[in-house]
């Protein structure tokens, strides 16, 4: 549990709009069950816990809000600020989200499928830039274990990147909240869609940096992924 002074508000996002077709479910993937309750509960009972943590947003389908709002309620989730309907993308649900979200503070993307979240990544990303008052971003992350190859459109193996140099980005990540919806008002502009939000504020602002978390802290997306959850009851 961190004991130090709380200097800048720290909101924590989670995006749970996600459905269950590639696992062949018929009801979304965050509703799968981990030890007991909904994947996206264990999220939101460590920030809830965690005193860096001001408040929460989550980002869900129309249809599910009401629905997301009564399991909230059931485990006693306090610190819900605000829960808002998504996009047609991932990032259009995120910008929803940080409509919410104070320009003086710290924003925090979690996914709602990755259930193994810990304190440690929101104590961590929150001291992280607290120290460095020139970074924008932090990322939890974790190095590739296996070679890399950059391959063309016939599967022709172009180049061998350094795998020192290669790192699996994972969520939490985090922002200063200007920056972030900065990047997200320019990407919207742009008509740029980028495959993480790191990859936003990356291009319009840099200077984030990627903090080694766990290789455990893995997104629940495959039918294989479901092993995990087994392992772990």
């Amino acid at each position: 549990m961190y004991s130090g002074n709380i200097e800048i508000n720290y909101t924590l996002i989670v995006a749970i709009g996600g459905s269950g077709k590639r696992m062949g479910l018929d009801y979304p993937k965050q509703f799968l069950q981990y030890k007991g309750r909904p994947l996206f509960i264990n999220i939101l009972e460590v920030a809830d816990r965690c005193p860096i943590v001001k408040n929460i947003v989550l980002v869900t389908k129309k249809e599910l809000i009401e629905e997301v709002r009564e399991i909230c309620k059931k485990f006693e989730i306090k610190k819900i600020s605000h829960i808002v309907e998504g996009g047609a993308e991932r990032q259009d649900s995120i910008y929803n989200g940080l409509k919410c979200c104070e320009l003086n503070s710290l924003i925090a993307i979690q996914d709602g499928v990755r259930p193994f979240f810990k304190e440690e990544y929101i104590i961590k990303t929150y001291e992280a830039l607290l120290e460095d008052k020139n970074l924008n971003g932090v990322v939890i992350g974790m190095p590739v274990k296996d070679t890399i190859k950059i391959v063309d459109e016939n599967g022709i193996i172009k180049s061998t990147p350094k795998r020192a140099t290669l790192f699996m980005a994972q969520t939490p990540q985090v922002f200063r909240g200007d920056i972030l919806i900065k990047s997200y008002q320019k990407a919207k502009v742009d008509g740029f869609l980028g495959t993480d939000d790191s990859s936003l504020v990356e291009r319009y602002f840099g200077n984030v940096k990627l903090l080694e978390g766990d290789y455990e802290n893995i997104k629940i997306t495959t039918i294989d992924d479901m092993k995990f959850l087994e392992e772990e009851k």
